[in-house]
């Protein structure tokens, strides 16, 4: 049956075979997990190079019913939850780990990224088709324009890499910008050794003004009563590093 991409889904599917099998052949394993949860699976393309792998189960989120039903319909058996990844529980599959691919619809591919940091302890890895310009967010380092909140929050629990860009017309339709296929590998970090929640605060607030010092970025953050500390104080926020960025929510005050 054909599956009409839909704009307000943001879908946008893969007609390369051989970039399917690349992003597939990207997963390595990555914190022993032998799950693998493919987000937007649409009309497949992906799917066929994870479905036959015998060690691993495959659960696919997608909330289009037409994209179900072909799936159904080209992989028998295949287990297709029509819903979104999103809300999903984790422990509705496993208590151990998972991992997340997918060539994730634009439009919500950040809030993916988000929502397996939300449940870091069970996603050990993540490939995924983002918007180039998201996925260079995710992956910069400090002095990098690109470098902000994204970045920071994300590295704290992650490796972030770019492993290769995709040009529009190897989709149908054709997306209006480039892609790029990013790697997440859970890092040694399990715990903070700051408070997560001013470290998001801090890191939030010091990146909204950018431009400024921190000295002046981050004047009357509450935390800081005292002010920036001297060896951050008349740098900007892209030039800390993420670890950096934990040394100064360790000089906040609660």
């Amino acid at each position: 049956m054909h599956v009409r991409a839909k704009k307000h889904l943001g879908q946008h599917f893969l007609k390369e075979d051989a970039i399917s099998q690349r992003i597939a052949n990207s997963l390595t394993g990555h914190g022993g997990y032998r799950h693998i949860i493919e987000v937007g699976p649409g009309t497949g393309a992906l799917t066929k190079h994870l479905v036959g792998r015998a060690d691993m189960r495959l659960v696919c989120y997608e909330v289009d019913t037409e994209s179900v039903e072909h799936l159904h319909h080209q992989f028998p058996g295949l287990e297709v939850r029509e819903s979104d990844f999103l809300r999903m529980d984790p422990d509705s599959i496993t208590e151990g780990p998972i991992a997340v691919i997918g060539n994730f619809p634009y439009n919500i591919s950040t809030e993916i990224v988000f929502k397996v940091l939300e449940h870091r302890d069970q996603f050990p890895e993540l490939v995924g088709m983002f918007q180039k310009e998201v996925a260079d967010r995710f992956c910069s380092g400090p002095d990098n324009r690109t470098y902000g909140i994204t970045s920071v929050l994300a590295q704290a629990w992650y490796d972030m890499e770019v492993l290769f860009l995709v040009e529009p017309e190897a989709f149908i339709p054709p997306p209006r910008v480039r892609s790029a296929v990013i790697r997440m590998k859970r890092n040694a970090m399990t715990t903070m050794p700051c408070d997560e929640v001013l470290f998001a605060r801090l890191v939030k607030a010091a990146f909204n003004q950018r431009r400024k010092t921190l000295h002046n970025a981050l004047k009357g953050f509450p935390a800081l009563p005292s002010g920036v500390p001297a060896e951050f104080a008349g740098k900007r926020a892209e030039q800390l590093s993420v670890t950096d960025f934990m040394a100064l929510a360790q000089a906040c005050t609660a």
